[in-house]
């Protein structure tokens, strides 16, 4: 088109009515490139010192102590660990943001069987063991512990490195290592305080013993799997037939024969006792099968499930009696020279077997007790390596035990005495290093009692833990409480010691005439030692070096005449449980930062690791609980519900999900978790975590790119906008935001928070809000009032957002911050959550159901042509004239071109303007819009903007 007299070409008249445009302007992009930037960030975070600096700005604030569980030093970090770090991060950034000084010190587990294993099977591979097995005692151990410090130092240098690159907030400058002189001296420290309350002590009981790695275990490190192993029914001869016959009231019971049942023949050598319960009832009952008659004694209750295990079976009963009357009764061992008696027990069950229970005092916690009971010798014929010793029959010397199995079964049937055998797949415990089954064996350790009073309260640990249980701690989820309590309820004493070389020795030291010398006084010694020296000086040191500053005068428990230069040191070395469990000492009280912890934070499985064997050494040396509030997450599994692990191929690195999605992606994922429940993880679920992110990232993107030319301080206010205008609602919509996003992060419901503030974005601003206003904002002139009171509410909705947003996309809400602020203030994790103080009118719920009403009716409006909104004019009733107080924003709010009050009406109607002008700049069809000296149509509001008359 040619330029004519009347006005300019089309081409023309759009190109300057879009120059005219506020168009939005921001250096915040909307590609994050999370995967590059973040790293930017943490150099900045680190260059700046932001973890000092934000101590620095809250050390008047009140302390929220929450203090890290120390992952173990091996490997590099898991899904299971993004879960964990992220959701402890969450912690740390929110309890800053609600004004509290959080100074988080991360640790790491360091000492302990999986690293020592690891360590070893290289030294194997790697042809260097012979050296060292042929070392002195001290010196091969300490070969080995210096391999397993390179091991641990490297990895909890790389696992530091990938936490960084989750963006966690931690005193990476000053972490804690239970490997560090400073903590191995504290642990002594609790443990100089249980031997002072009595409740430490040295006994000969049967522990669960890892054969692969030769060493006690603690039930938490045990886990449980699937395994076939023989079911048998044993017969027992009765020594006395008169006194069987007498029992049961029968005339005679030759060939009576007491059957037991069991899963571990292996553990009948030791075999000394036959437990049955005084109360039930037992039957004589001769059991014919297969031509072979059988005169047994079994519960009356199982004697049909017994019999039915063997065909055909005929059975008749000659007798009954109660258990009480059996007990006393004597028997042979079907193949060792030994005589048993029948005693009494109340663990004896109807579920299974035959209602008689093998008892072997070496080999079981209930046997062992049940012999001490009845003055048994507590006899363990197997050896730390599984093979039995030469106390055992001569077929059976050297065997490994579950090699031995086979041989004992075959050797019952072939004497006559096996009833029954089958395979049995059952539920057994495994080292959770080695995966391979573990025994009870009896061997003399190191325990923490449970039960015995401690001195300062006369209470029992367990009792003072059950109490905190129920009335000092909170757990989040309340069902946390049950499972721990559970527990408590039913675990045995704590056996502390470990027969390995890394680790923390247990000071103990042996006189030459045999006794144990373990006091307070030794122990505080020996610690004094290890905070100078580390623990090596165990094995640098002799024995009367260790204990030079240690005076036997002044120590009421040391034994009379006291050789320090006689004694010789024992080699036990702590449960690394008991090291981690006494964090609480050598962290929180150690540094200075107080006692007890605001939080504990770990995975379920926890209530039988980390919480509890913080708690009961806590107690122990406290009397009080080292947390207020336990927080639990479930575990990752696999899309299926499959526990994730590499050999199943179905475990996510977490370098992978780092280098394809980012680390603020990765935490908007964890956030939008709930936590307290096992948690279904695939590749798939970070993509769709990235498009919710990608949603709030352009929302704040938007935000910023149009506050381009506005300056609070220039353009502050005179006065707040109206209660009726769409700036109040908003900003009240924001300050709602606020106040419950800050009770979620009180109460640590993140998932809340994410959901809160993604709605908010998506929703409120996005559907509502910025809708509304992006006429004003880029159609206005620059300095109209409303446009500047958008962009007033804008900035203080985006700095608002972007501190909510800090402890989830700390990233995100940095370079949001910054690009708001142009970096005057400083980091957002910085910054406290501002209030806003605005005044919204009571009728804005009428006016939104307005909104929804007139949004649904223009819908049904596209059926007779009316396609777009602003093509649209509205009549709308008003009976109360409630609607007319919010006229100066209705028309932006409803996105339609004009808008009409009726006092009358009873119906909104829908007004066609397409047959009028629209507004080339705006494409609005209000009533101003007309044809201007350019040629063009324009309202009033868009002529005077683009300088058009």
């Amino acid at each position: 088109m040619t330029e004519t007299n009347t006005g300019t070409s089309a081409a023309e008249r759009k190109k300057k009515y879009k120059k005219s445009l506020n168009l939005p302007k921001t250096s915040f992009p909307m590609r994050a490139n999370l995967a590059q930037n973040e790293g930017q960030s943490r150099k900045r975070w680190e260059k700046e010192d932001l973890f000092e600096t934000l101590m620095e700005a809250r050390k008047e604030a009140p302390a929220f102590l929450f203090h890290d569980g120390p992952p173990y030093a091996n490997g590099s970090i898991h899904v299971g660990h993004l879960l964990n770090k992220v959701l402890k991060d969450m912690v740390v950034r929110s309890q800053g943001l609600l004004g509290r000084r959080c100074h988080y010190v991360p640790g790491w587990d360091c000492h302990g069987l999986p690293i020592e294993h690891k360590v070893m099977t290289e030294l194997v591979e790697n042809g260097k063991i012979e050296k060292i097995s042929s070392l002195g005692e001290d010196q091969r151990r300490m070969a080995i512990r210096r391999e397993c410090h390179r091991y641990a130092t490297k990895y909890k240098k790389l696992q530091a490195e990938q936490m960084k690159r989750l963006l966690t907030l931690a005193d990476y400058e000053d972490p804690y290592f239970t490997m560090d002189p400073r903590y191995e001296a504290r642990v002594l420290e609790v443990f100089a305080a249980l031997v002072e309350q009595g409740v430490v002590y040295r006994d000969l009981k049967p522990v669960h013993w890892s054969i692969a790695n030769q060493t006690a275990l603690a039930e938490a490190e045990l886990e449980y799997k699937d395994r076939v192993d023989p079911s048998i029914y044993v017969e027992f001869p009765a020594a006395d037939i008169a006194a069987v016959a007498a029992a049961f009231e029968v005339p005679e019971a030759a060939s009576a024969r007491f059957m037991i049942w069991t899963t571990t023949p292996w553990t009948l050598p030791a075999h000394r006792l036959i437990a049955v319960h005084p109360e039930f009832r037992y039957s004589l009952a001769r059991v014919t099968s297969e031509g072979r008659t059988r005169l047994v004694v079994v519960a009356t209750e199982l004697l049909e499930k017994v019999s039915a295990l063997v065909p055909d079976a005929e059975v008749e009963t000659l007798g009954q009696a109660t258990g009480e009357a059996l007990l006393g009764l004597t028997y042979r061992h079907p193949f060792l020279d030994h005589e048993g008696r029948v005693v009494p027990a109340d663990y004896v069950t109807l579920e299974d077997g035959t209602g008689l229970v093998h008892t072997a005092p070496g080999h079981g916690l209930d046997d062992y007790l049940t012999g001490l009971r009845e003055g048994e010798e507590v006899y363990c014929p197997v050896r730390g390596d599984g093979t039995y010793d030469d106390s055992v029959p001569e077929n059976l010397r050297g065997l490994d035990v579950f090699e031995a199995n086979p041989r004992i079964v075959e050797g019952l049937r072939g004497s006559g005495h096996l009833f029954f055998a089958m395979d049995y797949d059952h539920s057994y415990p495994h080292d959770w290093r080695s995966k391979t089954p573990v025994i009870f064996r009896c061997t003399e350790q190191w325990f923490v009692a449970v039960d015995r009073d401690t001195r300062r309260e006369k209470r029992s640990i367990r009792d003072l833990a059950l109490e905190a249980c129920d009335e000092k701690i909170q757990f989040v989820p309340d069902w946390g409480r049950k499972r721990l309590r559970g527990m408590l309820e039913a675990r045995p004493d704590w056996c502390l010691s470990r027969q390995r070389s890394w680790g923390l020795p247990i000071p103990a030291f042996r006189t030459a005439d045999g006794e144990v010398l373990l006091t307070p006084a030794t122990v505080r010694t020996v610690a004094e030692v290890f905070s100078r020296e580390g623990s090596d000086a165990w094995f640098t040191r002799d024995a009367a070096t260790l204990l030079a500053a240690y005076d036997p005068a002044t120590d009421p428990e040391a034994p009379e005449g006291l050789d320090l230069a006689g004694l010789e040191k024992m080699y036990d070395i702590f449960d690394v449980w008991f090291e981690s469990g006494s964090s609480w000492n050598a962290v929180l009280r150690a540094r200075g930062m107080g006692y007890p912890a605001n939080l504990y934070l770990e995975g379920s499985d926890q209530h039988r690791g980390w919480f509890q064997l913080s708690l009961l050494p806590a107690l122990g040396a406290t009397g009080e609980p080292p947390f207020r509030q336990v927080l639990t997450h479930g575990f990752m599994v696999d899309r299926e519900g499959k526990k994730m692990s590499k050999s199943l191929g179905n475990a996510l690195q977490v370098d992978d999900l780092l280098a394809n999605h980012g680390a603020d992606v990765c935490r908007w994922w964890v956030s939008s978790l709930a936590y307290e429940n096992d948690i279904k993880v695939d590749p798939s679920y970070f993509d769709l975590a990235g498009e919710s992110y990608r949603k709030v990232r352009n929302t704040l993107r938007f935000l910023l790119s149009n506050l381009f030319d506005f300056d609070p301080e220039t353009h502050a206010a005179a006065d707040p906008p109206a209660a009726t205008s769409l700036d109040a609602w908003t900003l009240g919509q924001t300050e709602e935001l606020r106040r419950r996003v800050i009770e979620a992060y009180q109460s640590y419901e993140f998932r809340q928070v994410h959901l809160l503030l993604f709605d908010f974005c998506n929703e409120t601003l996005s559907a509502v809000y910025l809708d509304a206003i992006k006429d004003r904002l880029y159609c206005d002139l620059p300095d109209s009032p409303r446009r500047r009171s958008a962009q007033r509410a804008l900035w203080q909705i985006t700095e608002m957002l972007s501190c909510l947003l800090a402890p989830i996309l700390p990233h995100t809400a940095d370079e949001a911050y910054g690009a708001l602020m142009g970096g005057e203030k400083g980091s957002v994790h910085l910054q406290l959550c501002p209030e806003i103080e605005i005044e919204v009118d009571a009728a804005w719920p009428q006016v939104l159901e307005t909104r929804n009403a007139v949004k649904k009716t223009l819908e049904e409006s596209k059926s007779t042509g009316i396609e777009n909104p602003l093509d649209a004019g509205l009549l709308l009733p008003d009976p109360d004239s409630v609607l007319a107080r919010f006229e100066a924003d209705l028309t932006d709010l409803l996105g339609v071109s004009r808008c009409h009050l009726d006092g009358n009406g009873t119906t909104i109607e829908v007004l066609d303007l397409r047959e009028e002008l629209r507004c080339e700049r705006s494409w609005r069809r209000d009533e101003t819009v007309r044809l201007r000296s350019d040629g063009g149509a324009l309202s009033d509001r868009d002529a005077e903007a683009a300088g058009v008359a």
